[in-house]
Formats: structure tokens, sequence, C-alpha cells
């Protein structure tokens, strides 16, 4: 079984990468090859324009950050940050001055003499970041740095390590399978399944013009229609059934089976089916089916004709107030769906 196939990518100075995809893809054994800990059977890694693939992982410069932190138990928050520089034989004197500016950085002044076991999940999450830091990595590798905390704390992590990634102009490169995660942290987002590279691109991209139907399944809640591209005097549209014809955005006039990706925030629920510009065909009559709170969103499950069931997001404070049974009208916008060729 292979884990990574002919995967080939740049990450640019100061950028921030993140390799998404669900278990099993071969994100971490990625991140392991890159470290200097798995050895490529095939292929070249190089690093700051240096081949690395013979150079072991203390030789590469690079810096990782494990889901389990690996911090030092018995060590004191200075310890554990001042390790690798010790290990590094500088002198004393550097150390302290370069331990006291990360430990700043990270905003854990005050804390340098805590034992691990004293800091909360945040905290120990900010002295494995310091410790990798410390000594100016090429690279910053973080393998699901977050997974074990809750989901509060994971948030505020999130958006803490961006912050840090932007201040000190780093080069990071992160794997995660949580969509969230990466469109908060990413300048560019790499998703790949079964070791394979599906897309990247820029965040913004890749979440609104997904490539292929794993992607656009993958990023967000979307629907991912199958049907028969047709074309006419209106123009192009996908007949997903009999009874359910869906006007697209101007493309090739017909002829082959696509998919039609729209997502669930983009399908317009309404009590009274009334036209506008531009999708006066794609308005279609549907029931609720089933329900889904949320807090802030209501995911609602709604079956149209032929047993063809979609997924739609709206406000939980949305004055429409449907309910499970109530008769629905949807409406689909071409200009907020993607076609994706057979």
């Amino acid at each position: 079984m292979v884990a990574v196939d002919h995967v080939s990518f740049q990450v640019d100075k100061g950028e921030f990468l993140v390799i998404l995809g669900p278990s099993g893809s071969g994100k971490s054994t990625l991140l392991m090859m890159i470290a200097g800990f798995i050895h490529p059977d095939e292929g070249e890694i190089y690093i700051e324009g240096e081949l690395v693939n013979d150079k072991p992982p203390y030789e590469r410069n690079v810096g990782m950050v494990f889901q389990s932190l690996a911090l030092f138990p018995h060590m004191t928050v200075y310890e554990n940050v001042a390790f690798p520089l010790k290990m590094r034989r500088l002198d004393p004197s550097v150390i302290d001055g370069k331990v006291k500016e990360i430990l700043e950085i990270v905003r854990l002044s005050g804390l340098e003499d805590r034992k691990i076991h004293e800091l909360s999940g945040g905290q120990r999450q900010r002295v494995a970041l310091a410790r990798t830091l410390v000594f100016k990595p090429s690279i910053l590798l973080l393998d699901e740095p977050f997974g074990a905390l809750d989901r509060k704390l994971r948030e505020e992590m999130q958006v803490e390590m961006r912050k840090l990634h932007d201040e000190l102009n780093a080069t990071s490169l992160l794997v995660t399978h949580d969509q969230r995660e990466a469109l908060v942290l990413a300048d560019e987002i790499m998703v790949i399944k079964d070791g394979r590279i599906e897309q990247k691109g820029l965040k913004r991209e890749v979440y609104f013009k997904p490539r292929t139907t794993f992607v656009a399944s993958f990023m967000g809640l979307t629907n991912v229609l199958n049907g028969y591209l047709w074309g006419d005097e209106k123009g192009p549209y996908v007949e997903i059934s009999d009874k359910v014809k869906v006007r697209v955005p101007p493309m090739r006039k017909g002829g082959g089976m696509v998919h039609l990706a729209i997502k669930a925030q983009d399908v317009i629920l309404s009590r009274v089916g009334e036209p506008t510009p531009g999708v006066e065909n794609n308005i279609f009559e549907g029931t609720i089916v089933g329900e889904v709170f949320e807090g802030p969103d209501i995911i609602y499950e709604v079956a149209l004709t032929d047993g063809l069931t979609l997924k739609a997001v709206t406000a939980s404070i949305s004055p429409l107030n449907l309910k499970v049974g109530d008769k629905v009208y949807v409406t689909l916008d071409p200009s907020r769906m993607t076609v994706l060729e057979e």
C-alpha cells in the first residue's frame, strides 16, 4: 500500500500551508518525510534550496509540534524552551535572551519556573510552540497540534497560532482533518486523498471553486448532485431527474455526465416560490424532512420530487420558522454552484 503517491508541491517562505484530508490520507506521513523521520522510497525533498533526503532530522533545521506536545514533565517552562538551544551548545547568555524573547511573544512571561503539570492546556500548547520556534527553524511543522484540546480552547489557539505566524513571518505547514481549522489558519490549502493531491490553492479558491467531487464534499457541507448536461436556447442545464432540471452557469451547451456542487448555505428556502431574475427556472417545491439545530444555524434536509434530497442551512433566528413537515420552495442560484465534469 502506498501512503504518499507522486506528491509534488512547494511552500513559499512566510507562507502558511495547511494539508487537509481524512484519516489515512497520508497527511502525517508527508510531514514525517519532510521532518526526516521517514525516508521516501523515491523523490527529493528540498528545504531552502538544499536537498535534505540524506540529512537526519536534527540537521534539517525544522521545528515540529506533535498533537501529544512531547513536553518534558520534569522540567520547568524555561528548561523546556531552552532545551533545543542547549542541544545546539549555545552560550548561556544567548540562551537566556532567546528564551525570554520567545516567552514574551507567546505570552508566558512570569511562568518560567512552573512545571508542565501546573499549566493549563492552552499554556502547554504555547510552551510547545515556544520550544519549537526559539531556534528559528526554516519551517514549522505542525501535526494536528490542537486535536487534544476542547473546542473553545482549540478555536482560541487557532487564532493565536495565526497571529504568531504573522508576527514571526514563519513558514508553517500544518496537517489536519478539520476544515474549519484549515480555513482559519491557511494562506493556501492542499487537499489530499489516498496519498494524492486533489487540489492546492488559496483557501477561498479551494472552498468556492472545488475541482473534484471529493474536494467539493469535503470543504464544508455541500450537496453533490449527479446528472446529464444538456443545452437549449436558454443555455445549459443539468437533468438530475425527470422532474428536476437545474439551470447552470454559462458553459458548453451539453453532452456528458456531470456533478453539480451546491453548498448548503447557498440553497435558499422560502415559503412562497417567487421568482427572481436569473433563477426563475431554478425554483423547486419541497418538504422539510429533517433538521439539526447547531446554535446559530439550523441544517434542514429538504426532500424534492423523485426522492431527491438537499441540505440547506439557515440562521436559527430566521423568520421562516420552519419545522419538519412544512412545505417549502427551494431556489438554486446558478452563480453559486460549480459544475464538475465526469
